[in-house]
């Protein structure tokens, strides 16, 4: 087979490929027995029958064109290969010879990643929020722990905002009832606005018994968007009571003996989270300062389908919120058009720190061991509140797990990056990054080992088909839903670990039939 690499573009080759027409006898045995199980010849059972009757009733055309259908993923797979190229998606393939007999040619047009290298990346310096954790944060913390051990009791009285009130909904478009916009017995806190727009304000002053009649625009459901009128009635008024910040209220809410033990176990707390978030932002921007060094073209179908795939998982996050995108624009006081180059402006950063952490994934000779992948599954499945075998088995079945493979080798090249990045924080203190690693890893690694030991063994053997077949496909879909009421600003990080990977699995074929040169 001889291979010619074409370059369209720093992100797009055309693959002329000739291969001789021997090598397509295999794929002819196996068209000839597939269309002798499907052909019905008198005399001949199914499966039996001969090739020059089959050439004779269906035409040597036919089967030639199944052969080549046949063996067009393989032959395109071993081009790739042998032409030492990162491919992005699916080819565009034509079939432009076929002698029966002779010759069989094809060209396929495919995006590439770039070829570049990694620069330098000690010296590095990014800045950091301060960890700190004010006597407010605690205070607001453990005010929301009295929240979640408040009881409620009736009010003889007319609604106030903070109240709880147990209302029935009636909405009506031109004097119809709209059943799924209406309910019976719903317990709302009045002020919160986690309800239909105009809820709040018709409620305030009613007492139980009372009703009153708003226009609203619903949210969700077959009229979502619709002007209605609603009618609340109030059943009953109930006013929350919070415990005293006292040590009984420890006691009950804690394992703590006095208040000021469970304050100081909040203060605690809280100054992993903003450690945590400190790492967070040293991956983010130590990335984002890579990817100031680095200029590469970016194939645009590439990031078409990143600003496509970021639309789609938008619209599914509004839908779940009852949301319309032009609520969202409200809120972010944003225009369409400058929502669109936002998206753009995140789908090439997406694409290009794709692009950088794989490349240097290469570089650095990284890959991803089986107790890797493991720990990853078993994180995913906690945070998806499944098992992780049952994780692991549906990333086996779904052939996920090259895509898994691919973004734990990213994560390992940013953490390489990382190390080499001086981090400090706004104050100009220096942050011991694994050291501050160190310390909230020992927080939950106790929890995780008994998880990631039954996953490891669940999933060891698929590691090693995953990243055989990373090697291989070069194969990569990823798609993480985030849930939200507002639409999730990505980190740059996050942006990179779900940018497309190379695939190269299937070649799609035009149709080759009026190309074939008869015999």
């Amino acid at each position: 087979m001889k291979t010619d690499v074409e370059e369209l573009t720093p992100t797009r080759v055309k693959l002329t490929v000739e291969v001789p027409f021997d090598e397509l006898k295999p794929n002819l045995d196996k068209a000839y027995k597939e269309i002798s199980q499907q052909v019905r010849i008198k005399g001949f059972r199914p499966g039996k029958v001969p090739a020059p009757l089959i050439d004779k009733y269906v035409g040597r055309g036919a089967v030639l064109q199944e052969a080549v259908n046949d063996a067009l993923p393989e032959l395109y797979g071993r081009a790739v290969e042998e032409s030492e190229i990162f491919v992005l998606g699916q080819p565009d393939v034509e079939v432009t010879e076929l002698e029966d007999g002779t010759q069989f040619a094809f060209t396929a047009e495919v995006d590439i990643r770039p070829k570049f290298e990694v620069p330098e990346y000690d010296g590095l310096e990014v800045v950091v929020d301060d960890a700190e954790v004010t006597d407010e944060q605690v205070e607001e913390t453990i005010g929301n722990l009295r929240e979640r051990f408040a009881s409620l009791t009736t009010a003889e009285r007319a609604v106030e905002e903070g109240d709880f009130a147990t209302v029935d909904l009636v909405a009506r478009i031109d004097g119809e009832e709209v059943e799924d916009a209406s309910t019976s017995g719903y317990s709302y806190e009045v002020g919160s606005k986690s309800a239909i727009e105009g809820l709040d304000d018709a409620l305030v002053g009613l007492a139980a018994g009372e009703d009153a009649t708003f226009t609203g625009t619903l949210v969700g459901g077959e009229h979502a968007g619709e002007e209605a009128e609603i009618t609340v009635t109030v059943q009953s008024v109930k006013v929350k009571n919070l415990p005293d910040l006292d040590d009984e209220f420890a006691q009950l809410a804690s394992e703590f003996d006095t208040i000021d033990e469970l304050r100081e176990d909040v203060r605690t707390r809280l100054g992993r989270q903003v450690r945590a978030q400190q790492l967070n932002q040293a991956r983010d921007k130590a990335l984002e300062a890579l990817l100031e060094k680095v200029d590469i073209p970016l194939p645009d179908k590439v990031v078409e389908e990143e600003i496509s795939r970021r639309n789609q998982q938008l619209e599914q996050q509004l839908q779940m919120a009852g949301m319309t995108k032009a609520d969202y624009l409200k809120d972010e006081e944003k225009s369409e058009e400058e929502f669109d180059t936002d998206v753009a402006d995140a789908a090439r950063l997406a694409v290009k720190g794709g692009f950088v952490l794989d490349q240097l994934a290469v570089q650095e000779e990284l890959n991803v061991e089986n107790e890797e992948l493991s720990e990853y599954v078993v994180s995913q499945a906690m945070q998806m509140g499944v098992q992780p075998q049952q994780l692991a088995q549906y990333l086996t079945e779904n052939n996920q797990l090259p895509a898994i493979v691919s973004e734990v080798l990213r994560s390992k090249a940013l953490n390489l990056v990382v190390e080499h990045v001086t981090v400090k924080d706004e104050s100009g203190n220096v942050i011991d990054v694994e050291a501050v690693q160190r310390e909230l890893s020992g927080q939950t690694a106790e929890a995780d080992t008994a998880e990631a030991d039954t996953a490891e063994a669940e999933t060891a053997e698929q590691a090693d088909e995953a990243e055989q077949a990373e090697a291989t496909d070069q194969a990569e879909t990823t798609d993480q839903a985030e849930t939200t009421e507002e639409a999730p600003e990505e980190t740059a990080e996050a942006a990179a670990e779900e940018a497309p990977a190379a695939e190269a699995e299937g070649a799609e074929t035009k149709d080759a039939e009026g190309d074939q040169k008869d015999s």
